[in-house]
């Protein structure tokens, strides 16, 4: 809360005014960062007219620019290190982050599927599939890309994993 008030430019104190509690400030900030992620990607897949393998593809590269870019990174690996200490903030995100984000990645999945682009696999899994080289990234970058020599091509991850995913989820099995 001190590193808080400090960068805000007031007191402690005028935090408490604001937010009840520690647990109040850091869902804000979830809600606000990841959060608003969440409702981007799923405003794009909403109002989205192309192949779902092109949408896919956007959602994966909107994420990986977050996870490459954003200083906004470091909040997953927060929530793990202190799910111990601070279970409600986990539950919290838990719901309001993976729960939301999962079910965008179902829906994109399950949009394939139904327009003959993908088959049908279980979507439960294919989300995390999905997700899992972003997570990848996010946990590189924030614990161990200070000892590469070279930063870690994050973009490169992502273009390799879009790749691979499309030829594992194409309807015809991604046989050529």
């Amino acid at each position: 809360m001190d590193d808080i008030a400090r960068r805000a430019g007031v007191t402690k104190g005028t935090i408490y005014l604001y937010f009840e509690s520690k647990d109040a400030v850091f869902k804000a900030l979830l809600a606000e960062s990841i959060g608003e992620r969440v409702a981007a990607s799923g405003a794009l897949i909403e109002n989205f007219e192309g192949p779902t393998s092109e949408l896919l593809a956007n959602v994966l590269r909107l994420l990986g620019a977050f996870v490459a870019h954003s200083d906004r990174v470091v909040l997953p690996k927060i929530v793990i290190a202190e799910i111990g200490k601070f279970p409600e903030l986990a539950r919290f995100y838990r719901e309001e982050v993976i729960g939301r984000g999962l079910a965008l990645w179902e829906t994109i999945l399950k949009r394939g599927v139904a327009r003959g682009e993908f088959r049908a696999l279980p979507t439960e899994h294919m989300a995390r599939i999905c997700i899992a080289p972003i997570l990848l990234a996010a946990i590189w970058r924030t614990s161990f890309a200070r000892f590469d020599s070279e930063p870690y091509d994050i973009e490169g991850l992502i273009e390799t994993h879009i790749g691979v995913l499309l030829r594992g989820l194409a309807a015809d099995g991604g046989v050529k």
